[in-house]
């Protein structure tokens, strides 16, 4: 049974609990029509005809009648940028212990069971957090000392809580500097709301389409709360609702504002997704209340059309 959401808040420690959300991923994939996919997390890659023999795994060979390569610290298949966004909006709902998680919770568990994943196949991860700023930029590295770092900075973005109140999302700035400054032809997987003023629109595409410039592959999970954010699925009554970003506060009746808000919100995604398929960006929608299958199998499958 896939580890979820409830069950993984029993643990502490964020490398432990990547381990149990990629074990459980792993063995549901086992357990469906995808059993046989190719998820080759050992340290070891099949052998390459013409290679030197040297490296082969001969015991290996004996209990599978394949021939696989011993894999070493310094080989590196693929270079990834984790990118997170942390502005104020990430932050909703407001998180309570033992409550629903908020978003930027889950952009971390799932950037968690990426990086482990990554380490794991040998290779290189790096992660940026941004919000008005960059708050964070490494270069992606494959050794151990690196992992317990990012695994470290990720665990300090779940325990500043609502610490970040008054951050606004600079998605579109922050994304330019970060395909200058990411190793050229890199997996950028980026998990963000998108909440850019609508003003800002057209620099977040472009921001987008620079990241494709600059020859890296993009992933781009749109993080949110589809009940509340998209849906809108409030109790029928009065709200008094605030911009945490802004600080803006308006008291409306739900039911008054619930179809223009569906609408305005679906159009802005609906661009978003036009957008990034005009840019060759995939574009993945990521519902902090459906589980983390639907991003480790999107993840999965782009890491395995790139070998």
């Amino acid at each position: 049974m896939p580890i979820e959401q409830q069950q993984i808040q029993a643990f502490g420690h964020l490398e432990f609990l990547a381990k149990q959300v990629v074990e459980g991923f792993i063995t549901g994939l086992h357990k469906s029509p995808f059993h046989g996919f190719s998820v080759e997390f050992a340290e070891h890659r099949l052998y390459n005809s013409g290679e030197p023999t040297r490296h082969i795994d001969w015991r290996l060979f004996g209990r599978t009648d394949k021939l696989f390569v011993k894999r070493y610290e310094e080989e590196t298949n693929l270079r990834c940028q984790l990118v997170i966004d942390n502005s104020s909006s990430m932050h909703f709902p407001e998180a309570r212990k033992g409550g629903p998680l908020n978003k930027v919770t889950f952009s971390v568990h799932c950037a968690a069971a990426i990086a482990y994943m990554l380490r794991m196949q040998r290779d290189a991860v790096g992660l940026s957090i941004f919000s008005d700023k960059i708050e964070l930029q490494t270069q992606a590295k494959s050794n151990s000392m690196h992992h317990k770092m990012l695994f470290a900075e990720m665990e300090k973005l779940i325990e500043q809580g609502g610490a970040s109140s008054g951050k606004r999302t600079v998605a579109a700035e922050a994304l330019h500097e970060i395909a200058e400054t990411t190793h050229k032809r890199s997996l950028v997987v980026v998990f963000s709301d998108m909440m850019e003023s609508s003003e800002k629109a057209e620099d977040l595409f472009a921001a987008l389409q620079h990241l494709r410039h600059r020859k890296h592959e993009v992933i781009l999970f749109h993080v949110t709360d589809k009940r509340l954010e998209e849906d809108f699925l409030f109790e029928d009554r009065p709200y008094l609702f605030v911009d945490v970003e802004s600080g803006e506060e308006v008291k409306v009746h739900s039911n008054e504002i619930r179809e223009t808000y569906v609408n305005s919100m679906a159009a802005y995604k609906r661009e978003l997704q036009l957008r990034c398929a005009q840019y060759r960006v995939e574009f993945v929608e990521a519902d902090i209340n459906a589980g983390y299958r639907q991003v480790l199998m999107p993840y999965l499958l782009k890491r395995e059309r790139m070998q």
